[in-house]
């Protein structure tokens, strides 16, 4: 976080943020340079009849009391809290945040207290208080801690009716303590990190008020949100005040750019970029290139994708397994599954190790051609290289076999998948039953249902119907009754299909 040029008096922030700051340029840097007009109802009112009771019983006294148990080395705070219990109800926000400032120096102090009386005395925290331990964290360099807490305070202010505002108050407690500014580069990545871009993009543009460049990785992030968004607009926005403050972008960057860029699809565009991001010094890494190929392979432009992809070489930029899957996936698309296999025999030669994604590739290249011959030997191939199958690869497998209507196939290569300690899919097990009670093989099902009901599969109510539905089709009520049996002891409610099946299987048979 970098400080940017201010004029001498900024004006009051209350737009954005409901607080009164104004800037004075008689310090360089610093908290102090942050003056900040207090409500006259911040500080509590004092009984001077207080001070005639003892100490653990003075009200003014719980913030003295508080501090000189934490400065002890073995102090415990739970023994205090027995010695000063008439006193707890006097704790107020404006108590603890005295004695927060006090250990603003101790972080650890700090966060023994802020968590004792958060979890053991239970008492409603207030956003400033929040924000008084996240600069103490900050400050110390405990910027996990300060985020864990930034996070929890972002969840806090969402619920709250008010809907107070997080900046603000970070700006506000920044008078009365040391602060780091990396607190805001913080408080986007919260943002973001909660799913809140939209509050994380305003958040940018309230530290561009109050003075304060955003880092680039914080900028980064944010971008990042907008583009997971489809915020591609924004992105550009972002991109344009970055440049126009002087927050330099890195590589990641234009990366984060080249995926904005792919989304919108236009190729010119994209060589324009490029040219752009080698102008500011940048070439294009592994992850540019991998960006673009991939976009290129999934719009069908593979022979923009193989001219990158010769380009890497020519600029010592090695493909690696993305490069290679991302172009085997084009080729598949494109029916052109031999030419997959030829590319990923090639990625084998020059020393990368097919994963499980680059198998996968392949084999529903090959299922998708009808080819269940190459697509189980590579099964066999993966597993030889100690790359067991996942829910997909079982998943095309299957469906391959299913479109062929080989379902014996089918039904004997989960039986081997299951002697390899693969786990199969409950989807697997229902797109089977749908499949035996289609082609009027109740019984199958029936069987293959008391196999795997064994390893915890329950049937839901559409696979009831399915073959109530197959049973009755081949006039075998009996077995159908036992199955609407069945259902009432699992609590599976029949509905109108299993109902109406029956009844015709019933007129029809003449029951």
């Amino acid at each position: 976080m970098l400080r940017a040029s201010l004029n001498p008096l900024n004006q009051s922030l209350t737009k954005s943020t409901n607080i009164y700051v104004n800037f004075t340029p008689r310090l360089p840097f610093s908290s102090l340079s942050l003056q900040t007009i207090q409500n006259s109802h911040s500080k509590p009112l004092s009984n001077p009849l207080y001070n005639l009771l003892p100490e653990t019983q003075n009200p003014n006294q719980i913030v003295n009391l508080i501090s000189s148990s934490l400065k002890q080395a073995n102090s415990q705070l739970i023994d205090l809290q027995n010695d000063i219990k008439p006193l707890i109800h006097h704790l107020s926000c404006h108590e603890i945040t005295r004695v927060l400032l006090r250990f603003q120096s101790d972080s650890f102090s700090a966060l023994t207290f802020f968590n004792w009386v958060k979890n053991d005395l239970s008492i409603k925290l207030s956003s400033h208080n929040y924000c008084y331990i996240i600069h103490i964290l900050a400050w110390s360099e405990k910027f996990s801690l300060a985020m864990e807490l930034l996070c929890e305070l972002i969840d806090y202010v969402k619920d709250c009716s008010n809907c107070e505002n997080v900046f603000g108050s970070l700006v506000f407690c920044s008078k009365d303590c040391n602060f780091d500014p990396v607190v805001f580069d913080m408080l986007i990545k919260g943002y973001v990190r909660k799913g809140m871009v939209r509050e994380g993009f305003m958040t940018f543009r309230n530290i561009l008020e109050v003075g304060f460049l955003p880092s680039v990785i914080s900028c980064n992030c944010l971008l990042n949100g907008l583009l997971r968004l489809n915020f591609v607009d924004q992105c550009w926005l972002l991109y344009e005040e970055m440049c126009r403050v002087g927050i330099h972008p890195n590589s990641c960057t234009f990366n984060i750019l080249t995926h904005v860029f792919c989304k919108d699809g236009n190729a010119d565009k994209i060589n324009e970029f490029l040219e752009r991001m080698e102008e500011e010094g940048f070439d294009p890494d592994l992850v540019t290139y991998n960006t673009l190929i991939s976009s290129h392979c999934r719009k069908g432009r593979l022979n923009d994708a193989f001219y990158l992809y010769r380009i890497m070489y020519r600029r010592n930029v090695v493909p690696d397994l993305v490069s290679y899957t991302a172009l085997m996936n084009g080729l598949c698309k494109g029916g052109r599954v031999r030419e997959a296999h030829q590319l990923f025999h090639r990625m084998v030669h020059r020393g990368l190790s097919p994963d499980i994604v680059s198998y996968n590739t392949l084999i529903s290249g090959y299922c998708k051609e009808g080819r269940m011959q190459e697509s189980k030997y590579l099964m066999h191939e993966m597993i030889g290289n100690g790359i067991y199958p996942d829910s997909f690869t079982c998943q095309v497998l299957v469906e391959g076999y299913g479109k062929q209507g080989r379902l014996i196939s089918a039904l004997n290569l989960v039986v081997e998948l299951r002697r390899f300690r693969v786990s199969v899919s409950s989807d697997i097990y229902d797109y089977l039953m749908v499949s035996l009670c289609h082609e009027d093989r109740p019984f199958a099902a029936k069987n293959l249902l008391g196999r795997i009901s064994q390893d915890g599969y329950v049937p839901k109510l559409n696979i009831y119907n399915e073959l109530i539905e197959s049973f009755c089709r081949c006039d075998s009520v009996a077995d159908a009754l036992l199955l609407k049996a069945e259902m009432a002891q699992r609590r599976i409610k029949a509905d109108l299909v299993a109902y109406r099946a029956l009844i015709c299987c019933l007129c029809r048979t003449g029951h």
